[in-house]
């Protein structure tokens, strides 16, 4: 009987953590993404404009740091010379030469084309420590950076497909 009451409040204590948890990660969700502060970002929207102009895969990844499963995007196989830029506002991101097979799932990428389009986030979610990538004109989530990439940077761009726009042709 008191290894069963033990477990109850070891269960009790784990859900209280997660909810604790996913209560803090929506607050600052809304601090990072912008809605609290917009200083700095040259597009800003509300929820309901962004919802007006994205499809709801675009808005859940971009605007509430979704992602997309795994070998599910329309980019994660595309190779051909373009530009990928922000579903959201257009800023310029990475270019195709800068693509890689990573075999992640993902449209993967070694450089990212300005620094002033990226920016990148401290990310504690889900008990992981990562670099998230955001839009440094729109703060729209992008995915993650890992440096388990290809030379010359050593860096692994790991995007959401549904975060990007592909523009065939020669890269500027």
């Amino acid at each position: 009987m008191l290894i069963h009451k033990k477990m109850k409040t070891v269960i009790f204590l784990v859900m209280a953590g997660l909810f604790i948890q996913s209560a803090c990660s929506q607050v600052n969700t809304k601090q990072v993404m912008g809605t609290t502060d917009t200083s700095g970002l040259k597009v800003v929207r509300t929820d309901a404009e962004w919802k007006k102009i994205l499809t709801p895969a675009q808005f859940n990844i971009t605007r509430l740091k979704g992602t997309e499963r795994p070998f599910t995007g329309k980019y994660w196989n595309t190779f051909e010379k373009g530009t990928y830029v922000c579903v959201c506002c257009g800023a310029v991101l990475f270019r195709s030469d800068t693509k890689f097979e990573s075999g992640c799932g993902w449209p993967s990428f070694y450089e990212q084309d300005s620094h002033a389009n990226i920016k990148l986030r401290r990310d504690t979610s889900y008990g992981m420590i990562r670099t998230e990538v955001v839009c440094g004109n729109c703060c729209a989530h992008l995915g993650h950076v890992f440096d388990d990439g290809p030379p010359p940077t050593g860096k692994r761009y790991c995007i959401n497909s549904d975060a990007l726009k592909f523009i065939p042709g020669k890269q500027p």
